[in-house]
């Protein structure tokens, strides 16, 4: 080396177990605050899924009856394992719906679409009536009922039949964005 050369430095590359400790940190806070708010969301699009898919299986069934000519019911079951209903013929209690298997049928009753909502699911199904009779010739249902979908953070969703056999869906408080309260 000459004397009046400077000393060349050679610049280090990487982070500082501080700045990774630090990026680290932000992350855990920035993930703990969104987290539960995900969760929410989520949990909020089951039930909304759930109460369009039941809306949409009502007037499947009053459709099925006008088309079939015959009696279409929706029954509704509910015990540990979770909530269900099955869109059937025949007699009010000649199907049941379970959770694995598909509805079991007797009596010469058929059915025709079945749905379950594990207890360990996100949301639950309590209905008024057992079943709901949609008639063939008018379209109309006896006995009307109101049909309560609610998740786990305790928003719902009602659904209300009318003689008619339409359902019309309202939210307790409103606590459901852009469903109508009730």
């Amino acid at each position: 080396m000459h004397a009046n050369q400077a000393p060349t430095c050679t610049r280090q590359r990487g982070l500082t177990l501080v700045e990774l400790c630090t990026t680290c940190a932000l992350a855990a806070v920035l993930v703990g605050t969104v987290a539960p708010s995900y969760r929410s969301l989520v949990t909020r699009k089951a039930l909304e899924g759930r109460s369009t898919e039941l809306a949409a299986d009502l007037q499947f069934a009053r459709t099925e009856a006008v088309s079939r000519n015959v009696g279409v019911r929706v029954s509704f079951r509910a015990d540990a394992s979770g909530s269900c209903y099955t869109v059937h013929t025949g007699a009010a209690n000649a199907c049941s719906c379970g959770d694995s298997a598909p509805a079991a049928c007797s009596a010469g009753a058929v059915a025709i679409k079945s749905v379950h909502l594990p207890a360990s699911g996100p949301v639950r199904l309590q209905a008024n009536v057992n079943s709901m009779l949609f008639d063939p010739l008018r379209g109309t249902v006896t006995p009307t009922g109101t049909l309560r979908l609610t998740d786990t953070q305790g928003r719902a969703i009602h659904h209300v039949v009318n003689v008619m056999g339409r359902a019309r869906a309202c939210s307790p408080g409103g606590q459901v964005p852009g469903v109508r309260a009730c």
